[in-house]
């Protein structure tokens, strides 16, 4: 517990991970809310009169150790969980919930932040701290602050209730991926897979004291299987599997769970006078209202629906000339798109693997951020980890300036939920004249190296790495005074520029030459290679879009409506699907019970921010194609108005200083092949 407490004593201030027990987590919370509360009585107990310093910027500072413990749990509850710490998460979430809450709804503190808040035009503020300012004032006073006593135990309540639920639909969503593998023991039945997806099998069925091959839900063995294998019936068994994940009427079933999640937030928007849970809280993003959000989408739909429809037109021929399939399900999308991209493209993505080794990629991507931010990074071993798979980097400016730790986790195991994720171990802020630098992880789960291959990537690998690492880079290059504003500390429909636009550089020639060489010849890719990336990467573009308009929509009919008579989650789920759909529906498959980005994550009313913030990257990544990729000038520009300032301003704001304008949706749309 006494490295949970006190200040981490280790090198560069990084958690003491093998030093910490599951145990000493619960009493370290408890006490270290003890001692925020105690910083909070110091403010609201001060005689002086209400000012920025002893109100605004006090209460910013405080509780800077139980955030990082908080931190520190539940990113290890992400990405290195047991049945101990779900336990526990499920003990300390009402904790923390009741804790905020108690900043939230406390009238004193309040009274004091009202107090500043409504003299701020005389005070001289710098925009970050009249931005801090406003978002602590609206802080209060969207959560209940201006609550009668009965409306705030009802708040506190409510916040109770939902930190367990997401909590537990989470656990539910990762047990039912854990709980299932297909076993194959007839190597004919692998047909068509690649060698190395089929040599991780064997290992992971060797590893468990089992004959054959053992495939799971997990990515890099679901996505291969899925892509490659010759037989139909098998990629429909794990399809089903798949889809079928915390929807089986059984104890990990998340149903109802959604049920009560989105009655409960929509309680909660009433209580706090918004109409519904999107209405409050798209008032906190750049779309602001949820007919701006449906309408962008819908315009989105109408633009790619077409396009879609004849794609899947299209494939559905393809597999009824190659294999006389009839109705095509979805469990034949990936199989025969990839089919048919290598028809039209000659390009296979076995055939690029061999350029995409994990560690090349690392590096390409340090190198990328080289070349425009003057990053360095250099592999340390000195420091903590809280497994043997996870690098650490020490990264430091031209200057040889300190500016971040790096943490990399890259591949699945069962403590682990599936995807990829950036996420923050110490924010960056300045404190008494000492610019406190962050630590930062980015957590994928990437095929491991076999006995006789290293960890390869597929291309769509080598763009999540990119997209991981954009956060990143948006983390690491934080340079705010406050950790309320600091790094992603950003509206949701903005985080994903920094990371979406890093993408753009997969696909041109001069990054691919910096590291996609051959892992046994050194050969750099072959030019006729990357013209055919370039060429395919708009192929079944409207059917991606389609996808992702489908999922938005979802989570906006779950979030900006009344969802008292929802009774049914998969015939209110098939119904918001209606005008997206393309393949028939499966009566045993649900999106909704595994959709952890709206019902676990940060994503809810706020899934469209994917599409939002493509338009941002694409207007972004036009302006470096026109002056060159690695233009030091766009990219200075795009450090100090962007990455750097985190939340400080008004996202367009920050956006229109780096760009000169606002962005235009035609770069996406134009990009996406959706218009010439």
């Amino acid at each position: 517990m006494k490295n949970l407490v006190n200040l981490f004593q280790s090198k560069y201030n990084t958690a003491p991970f093998s030093e910490i027990q599951n145990k000493d987590f619960k009493p370290a919370i408890n006490q270290l809310i003890k001692d925020a509360k105690a910083e909070i009585n110091a403010i609201t107990d001060n005689t002086e009169a209400p000012t920025f310093e002893n109100t605004i910027e006090a209460l910013d500072f405080s509780g800077k150790q139980y955030s990082r413990v908080k931190s520190l749990f539940f990113n290890l509850n992400s990405a290195e969980t047991n049945d101990e710490i779900q336990k526990i998460a499920q003990e300390i979430s009402p904790l923390i919930s009741e804790f905020a809450n108690d900043i939230k709804l406390n009238e004193a503190l309040f009274k004091r932040v009202k107090a500043v808040y409504e003299k701020k035009d005389s005070l001289n503020l710098t925009a970050e701290q009249t931005t801090l300012l406003d978002k602590n004032y609206k802080n209060f006073s969207r959560n209940g602050a201006n609550l009668n006593d009965d409306d705030k135990l009802t708040l506190r309540e409510i916040d109770k209730k939902l930190s367990k639920l997401t909590l537990k639909f989470g656990e539910n969503a990762l047990a039912e991926t854990n709980n299932y593998e297909l076993h194959i023991t007839d190597e004919a039945d692998l047909s068509g897979l690649p060698e190395g997806a089929k040599e991780a099998a064997k290992l992971l069925a060797e590893s468990k004291n089992k004959t054959g091959w053992i495939i799971t839900l997990n990515y890099p063995s679901y996505i291969p299987f899925m892509t490659y294998i010759d037989n139909r019936e098998l990629r429909k068994t794990l399809a089903l599997a798949s889809g079928s994940r915390a929807f089986k009427n059984n104890e990990l079933d998340n149903t109802d769970i959604i049920l009560d999640i989105v009655k409960l937030r929509y309680e909660r928007a009433q209580l706090l006078g918004y109409k519904t849970h999107a209405h409050f809280v798209l008032q906190e993003r750049m779309a602001e209202t949820p007919e701006n959000v449906t309408n962008f989408l819908n315009d989105l739909l109408e633009k790619a629906k077409p396009a879609a429809q004849r794609e899947f037109k299209n494939l559905e021929q393809f597999a009824k000339d190659l294999d006389n399939i009839d109705t095509l399900q979805k469990w034949d999308s990936a199989y025969y798109s990839e089919k048919l991209k290598q028809k039209l493209f000659n390009l296979d993505d076995e055939l690029l693997k061999p350029y995409f080794k994990l560690e090349n990629v690392i590096d390409g991507a340090f190198t990328v951020a080289n070349k425009l931010f003057d990053l360095s990074f250099e592999t340390i071993t000195d420091i903590d980890t809280y497994h043997e798979d996870v690098s650490t980097y020490k990264v430091t400016d031209a200057n040889g300036d300190f500016i971040s730790i790096l943490y990399a986790d890259f591949f699945p195991r069962e403590g682990k939920r599936n995807g990829a994720w950036m996420t923050t171990y110490k924010d960056q802020y300045i404190e008494n004249n000492i610019n406190e630098r962050p630590h930062i992880s980015m957590v994928c789960n990437f095929t491991k190296p076999t006995k006789s291959k290293p960890s390869l990537l597929t291309f769509n690998e080598v763009t999540t790495l990119f997209h991981e690492f954009g956060h990143a880079l948006h983390g690491m290059l934080a340079n705010t005074t406050y950790a309320g504003l600091s790094g992603t500390s950003v509206f949701w429909d903005f985080v994903e520029l920094p990371s979406q636009v890093l993408e753009n550089w997969c696909y041109e020639k001069e990054t691919l030459e910096l590291f996609a060489k051959h892992y046994k010849t050194g050969e750099v890719i072959p030019m006729e290679l990357v013209n055919k990336i370039k060429e395919s990467a708009s192929f079944h573009e409207g059917m991606r879009t389609l996808g992702q308009v489908s999922y938005g929509l979802l989570d906006m009919g779950w979030h900006g409506i009344n969802p008292e008579e929802i009774i049914d989650v998969k015939a209110y789920e098939k119904e918001m699907f209606k005008n997206t759909s393309l393949f028939p529906n499966v009566p045993t498959s649900c999106m909704s019970t595994m959709f952890s980005h709206i019902f676990q994550g940060g994503y809810s009313s706020g899934y469209y921010s994917y599409k939002w913030a493509e338009v941002l990257d694409a207007d972004a990544f036009d302006y470096f194609k026109q002056e060159g990729i690695f233009n030091k000038t766009i990219a200075t520009k795009f450090k100090d108005h962007i990455l750097s300032k985190g939340g400080t301003e008004n996202p367009m704001v920050l956006y229109k200083r780096f760009r000169g304008q606002e962005p235009k949706p035609e770069a996406l749309l134009k990009r996406a092949g959706l218009i010439k």
